[in-house]
């Protein structure tokens, strides 16, 4: 059941204290004999908190200088561009990364008068210098814990390819920094701030106007423009404001921006489901400012604090669930782009079966990959995924002359496109997928999830189909067990099972003492509860059942 306040203005009590979260950065020295306090590269990097422990400028000068050992080992020595998103722990962790990179005389780009800057202009960045020819490799970091409460601080490495870095580079960096972090830091090199600012290896530039100068190539700005759409984006108090500042300024959208304002605490948010301030645009709790204002707009949309995710909102659907709008930006991407018949649809396993019909539809491959869009991000940059999106909103996809944009989530061209759709079919998102639902049968997805212990979520990453004894699934026969995805034949790090009319996945989280059930049915809302229960029972049986107390 969601908390008592969900979808309700945060209260005071509930605002963090920013002068003591930013006094805990600087004051708190974690111990790394202490699992939670280590460095730990999750699917989006590093991720915590200065009160925890676990965002400290220990944390940041440790990963930063290991992210100069990582390049100096690989030979990357070419610009690495650097981003902060509007957390209250991302401008002191900037500047504590500043000073480590330049004491590595690594030539750092950071956005002009202390801007913030998204995800996805960072990959933008790097994949227009590499395209270069002759140049040596540029790369980049992305200050950012994305959606996470204001407490929370992030940081993500992106390597040349512009996307998340693979395991293999994230183990190298986590490895690096935990030796430098048991070492009391010896062997990082760092200047005083100002003295890093005034070396010629800190340079100011303009992230923004590029991007949003050739938001032309990749969605039809002309017809958004010429429709007279009435468009609403809220930023949720995140790096995308700069950006929808930029396209009113240059490209003359009807575009009203929604909190133009930045706020550390983010008290104009509603609490989430658990009654935390989050900002996820794929809540219909920290959403629903928005979504009261569905009927004043043609087309609304919001970001979450990096901008790489998105949330639609209109008029006939309110906030779409994710995995509908990725199967209608699917079906319009393959049938309105000049896009050959060889590119494929990139999904992660435990994003909606609509996709697949929709794609099969279309006569286009699906391309299935683990959880994660590290794994889109071959496919993207060499140009044979056309689209890659993972469930949890998060999308990117290729320009009109199929070179890559961002091989990062972009959630500000999925707006974007949203607005595209509209304008160019005359239709609301939501009336679209309600046809898909017409024609290839209604969707029932959800996602729970179960305690689990250290050592069961072990035994569940480790899983193998044939541990798996039963035959059916909430009164199906069992079609595939998989616990390696049919896309990449990549481990899934848990177990899905298929039937005729649905599946269930089960997957341990990285982060807390619990797994992730997600299950959708083609059948009915039962049906998606029976897959559920179904899953857990399996699993249950398999690593042991959990105490409830």
């Amino acid at each position: 059941m969601p908390h008592p306040l969900a979808g309700k203005p945060a209260p005071r009590e509930s605002l963090v204290d920013i002068p003591a979260l930013i006094s805990a950065y600087f004051n708190r020295r974690p111990d790394p004999k202490k699992p939670t306090q280590r460095v730990a590269f999750g699917t989006s990097g590093h991720r915590g908190s200065a009160f925890r422990k676990s965002f400290n400028e220990a944390h940041i000068l440790a990963i930063t200088q290991a992210v100069c050992d990582y390049r100096a080992v690989h030979g990357i020595d070419g610009p690495l561009y650097l981003g902060k998103d509007t957390h209250a722990l991302s401008t002191p962790a900037q500047e504590t990364a500043i000073r480590v990179l330049a004491a590595n005389g690594v030539e750092t780009r950071i956005a002009e008068g202390g801007e913030y800057t998204p995800t996805p202009l960072i990959s933008f960045a790097i994949l227009g210098y590499n395209a270069q020819k002759g140049v040596s490799p540029a790369d980049g970091i992305v200050i950012s814990p994305s959606h996470n409460p204001p407490e929370d601080g992030g940081f993500k490495y992106n390597p040349p390819n512009g996307g998340p870095a693979d395991t293999d580079v994230t183990g190298w960096i986590e490895k690096r920094a935990n030796e430098l972090l048991e070492l009391d830091l010896e062997g990082v090199k760092s200047l005083p701030y100002e003295e890093a600012l005034a070396t010629h290896h800190i340079e100011e530039i303009d992230f923004i106007t590029p991007y949003v100068l050739e938001l032309g190539k990749i969605v039809d700005i002309h017809a958004i423009k010429a429709s007279g759409l009435r468009l609403a984006a809220d930023p949720l108090g995140g790096t995308a404001l700069g950006v929808y500042k930029k396209i009113n300024e240059l490209l003359g959208l009807n575009l009203e921006i929604i909190h133009p304002y930045v706020d550390p605490t983010f008290s104009f948010m509603t609490l989430d489901h658990d009654g935390k301030i989050r900002m996820d645009c794929s809540s219909p709790w920290a959403m629903a400012p928005l979504v009261e204002l569905k009927d004043r707009y043609d087309l609304a949309f919001g970001n979450d604090v990096d901008a790489d995710r998105h949330g639609i909102v209109t008029p006939v659907g309110g906030l779409m669930n994710p995995n509908h709008y990725l199967s209608v930006a699917i079906g319009y991407l393959f049938e309105h782009r000049n896009w050959p018949e060889s590119l494929k649809v990139g999904k992660t396993l435990v994003s909606s079966s609509m996709i697949d019909r929709v794609a099969e539809s279309l006569g286009t491959e699906v391309y299935e990959v683990p959880v994660g869009f590290k794994w889109f991000v071959q496919g993207l940059h060499e140009s044979w995924l056309g689209f890659g999106g993972e469930e949890s909103a998060g999308a990117s996809f290729l320009r009109y002359d199929l070179s890559p944009w961002s091989t990062d989530k972009d959630g500000i061209i999925m707006t974007l496109l949203a607005a595209e759709i509209k304008a160019v079919t005359g239709r609301d998102p939501a009336e679209i997928y309600a046809e898909y639902e017409a024609r290839f049968g209604r969707s029932y997805y959800g996602r729970i999830d179960a305690p689990a212990t250290p050592e069961q979520k072990a035994k569940l990453k480790a899983l193998s189909p044939e541990d798996i004894k039963v035959r059916e699934l909430a009164g199906e026969p069992i079609e595939g067990i998989f616990t390696r995805a049919p896309g990449n034949d990549a481990p899934i790090g848990g177990l899905k099972m298929v039937s005729a009319n649905g599946w269930v996945a089960m997957r341990p989280s990285g982060t807390e003492d619990i797994y992730k059930i997600y299950a959708e049915s083609f059948l009915s809302e039962e049906h998606l509860k029976a897959l559920q229960e179904e899953g857990r029972q399996i699993v249950s049986e398999v690593i042991g059942s959990t105490p409830t107390s």
